[in-house]
């Protein structure tokens, strides 16, 4: 045997015994081994809003889901209020662990009338995204919140995009990201969430998918998907995947399709008796549905 046949089954034994598949013939972890490298992650928005930092990163890794988007207003209280030797303790927690900080889940949002707000919300991205930069993550969720009835749809897109390009800038100055939630009334409708886009110059902002019932909405989950799949981000959001009738596995499908490279991360909504146990749960399916992605 040659020594790049070798070195080839050497490969695929590592993989397929990284994965817990040991057993897998050479054909079988070749094929596992072109899967794109997407991860499942938490964020604590019900299942570790009242985790303090260390219980937070002891349940991550616990349960094996080794990427965090934070939560404001939670218990683990990463906000921008933090001096820079707490901010230095926090990025120091996460080196230390095998847990990553993707970034901070916040609710900032431009769509609104009252121009002071906008400038408000635009201005505390900023903050954040210091933040971000000063723990080590890597960027700052956002939203647009809907289209308000007292002023057109396409003026109030403009709006956005526009608070996006400022925001973006910013975090590119920062190497950090902007990723924008598909959420709110009328905005989570994925044409209009492309409309934003079309209108969107920094290459720093990204469409953090959140698997919404909208998502099914003519023409169906597919045509919806490539419409904003250029944009799409490092991050996306799902919810329980064995909970409620969303297609999860024809999502995996077009992650795994496009060879996406980032987190899927699961911000539940159900109360379980053990929220640990609950992700490593959750772990498992992600785990089959990829394994399952055609």
């Amino acid at each position: 045997m040659d020594n790049n046949q070798t070195r080839r089954n050497f490969l695929q034994k590592s993989i397929a015994a990284g994965i817990g598949l040991s057993l897998l013939d050479p054909a079988t972890a070749a094929a596992f081994a072109k899967k794109p490298k997407i991860n499942l992650g938490l964020v604590t928005y019900q299942w570790g809003k009242d985790w303090d930092l260390p219980t937070l990163l002891k349940n991550c890794e616990a349960s094996g889901l080794l990427g965090v988007e934070l939560r404001t207003e939670h218990a683990h209280g990463v906000e921008s209020s933090l001096s820079a030797n707490e901010r230095k303790e926090v990025k120091k927690r996460f080196k230390d662990s095998p847990v990553t900080c993707l970034g901070y889940g916040s609710n900032y949002a431009y769509h609104y009338t009252d121009q002071a707000e906008v400038r408000q919300n635009i201005e505390g991205t900023k903050e954040y995204l210091k933040l971000c930069k000063d723990i080590g993550a890597t960027g700052i969720k956002v939203k647009p919140n809907g289209l308000p009835a007292e002023v057109s749809k396409e003026q109030t897109i403009a709006q956005i995009a526009k608070s996006f390009n400022e925001v973006g800038k910013y975090a590119s100055d920062l190497g950090q990201l902007v990723r924008v939630e598909v959420h709110g009334k009328l905005t989570q409708q994925l044409p209009n969430m492309k409309a934003i886009f079309d209108q969107v110059t920094e290459k720093s902002v990204k469409v953090c998918w959140n698997s919404n019932d909208q998502d099914l909405m003519a023409p169906g989950l597919e045509a919806n998907f490539n419409s904003v799949k250029k944009w799409l981000g490092d991050t996306v959001h799902i919810r329980e995947l064995n909970e409620g009738k969303y297609p999860y596995q024809e999502l995996m499908n077009l992650f795994v399709e496009m060879n996406y490279k980032g987190w899927i991360l699961l911000e539940a909504r159900t109360t379980p008796a053990d929220r640990v146990a609950a992700m490593r749960e959750q772990l498992d399916i992600f785990n089959t549905m990829l394994a399952n992605a055609k």
